[in-house]
């Protein structure tokens, strides 16, 4: 059974940081894209990184204060720096085959339950 599991959220003021961590098991993901996303109350879920082995994309929200990166195939990291209020959000690991191309932002196969992560003003 495929398992995805954040960790590391919590409260912290703004600006500044935390590192995330989703662990992933129940198969090897050495072929699979991973990513990070986030969803606010009331909002859509937002997409905001992913890596493969050889390639990384950020959203623009995120971009230059965010960093992902894998230390190998089931763990996946999200350092998060310079933290604003308007990043409070569930945030979610997830991981979607990947071939070749642009790194998918939607549409990925498996998810993580989510780890809260509050910014105070």
């Amino acid at each position: 059974q495929v398992q995805l599991v954040e960790s590391g959220g919590g409260l912290v003021q703004a600006g500044g940081s935390l590192r995330l961590s989703c662990t992933a098991s129940g198969r090897t993901f050495s072929n699979y894209v991973m990513g990070w996303f986030r969803q606010a109350p009331g909002k859509e879920r937002e997409f905001l990184a992913a890596i493969s082995w050889s390639a990384t994309t950020y959203a623009d929200s995120v971009q230059g204060r965010f960093t992902i990166n894998r230390d190998n195939a089931n763990t996946l990291y999200l350092q998060m720096n310079s933290l604003k209020p308007e990043d409070t959000a569930v945030y979610y690991c997830a991981a979607k085959w990947y071939n070749s191309g642009s790194l998918p932002r939607s549409e990925y196969t498996y998810w993580g339950q989510g780890t809260q992560v509050t910014v105070s003003s």
